[in-house]
């Protein structure tokens, strides 16, 4: 089977696949969300964060891990790190470090050599999403076929293979922002 889904169901699809593990690899230096704008805006002005607009996320998290599932994410950056990964480094992903998401970042370069960003939902799913230029999304692929399935399972284990902790990354301290 070979679908398409539009931006707005994509978080239903997500609740409705994802039964046991999620993996999700991202690959783009940045994305504009709706959601993000505010937030983003704030972080540059070096307000504080506040992150009401990450809670249906963390909630999604919470909910997931306690129901027994699994959630993972690979982040590929580049070094130095722009504004918005550092954003998204600092100010988003610790919240969902803490509601139980496995966040881990992986240098550009390293394994895998996977074009697009993806979720893969308990090895059965592959959503493969696409994008406008300059990050806005705009659906997902949706299949079931098996050699898309197994390309998607090796990117996710080298990744996972390649990737470090989130805590870990940001405890090395080095990166400069370009």
């Amino acid at each position: 089977m070979r679908d398409f889904i539009d931006d707005g169901d994509l978080q239903a699809a997500l609740a409705k696949l994802f039964t046991k593990s999620a993996f999700r690899l991202e690959l783009l230096d940045a994305y504009v969300a709706a959601n993000e704008a505010e937030p983003f805006g704030r972080f540059l002005a070096g307000k504080p964060a506040d992150l009401a607009w990450r809670r249906p996320w963390q909630s999604f998290v919470h909910r997931s891990l306690a129901a027994g599932r699994t959630m993972q994410r690979v982040n590929v950056v580049d070094e130095p790190l722009n504004d918005y990964l550092r954003f998204e480094l600092t100010a988003v992903y610790p919240a969902s470090v803490e509601a139980g998401e496995d966040i881990r970042i992986m240098l550009r370069g390293a394994p895998p050599q996977s074009a697009r960003d993806f979720w893969l939902l308990d090895d059965r799913w592959v959503l493969t999403l696409i994008y406008q230029p300059g990050g806005v999304l705009t659906g997902a692929d949706i299949t079931d076929e098996r050699p898309e399935i197994r390309r998607a399972q090796q990117w996710r284990d080298q990744a996972l293979q390649h990737a470090i902790p989130l805590d870990q990354y940001m405890a090395r301290g080095e990166r400069r922002t370009a």
